[in-house]
């Protein structure tokens, strides 16, 4: 399976989903989405970096700097408690679409 660009608006969600399981840095979480999404999704820095801080400014994650498994300083992003809510809801989300689009791709006559 060839990987597939993300479509827009997800990645965001990919991030946050990413952290349901604990907080993690950067090259953590990019590491994180590929493991949950089987390999399909690659978060590059260049758009990594810029959402983790558009949503530590919309209040659904903290950050804090710490050491890596390698004692190197790194950033370490958490989920809020909004934001655990908001990822919650876009799940929610997510899943209604998935169905809907999923009928709607459906070949005539397919049951």
């Amino acid at each position: 399976m060839s990987r597939t660009d993300l479509m827009r608006g997800t990645l965001d969600l990919l991030i946050l989903r990413a952290l349901m399981t604990g907080p993690n840095h950067g090259l953590g979480i990019a590491r994180r989405v590929e493991q949950i999404t089987q390999g399909a999704f690659r978060v590059t820095p260049g758009s990594l970096f810029p959402a983790l801080h558009r949503l530590e400014q919309k209040g659904w994650l903290t950050a804090e700097w710490g050491r890596s498994e390698t004692n190197r300083k790194a950033k370490y992003y958490e989920l809020t408690s909004a934001g655990r809510r908001h990822t919650d809801e876009e799940v929610r989300n997510w899943k209604r679409v998935s169905v809907a689009i999923e009928l709607a791709l459906r070949d005539v006559g397919e049951a």
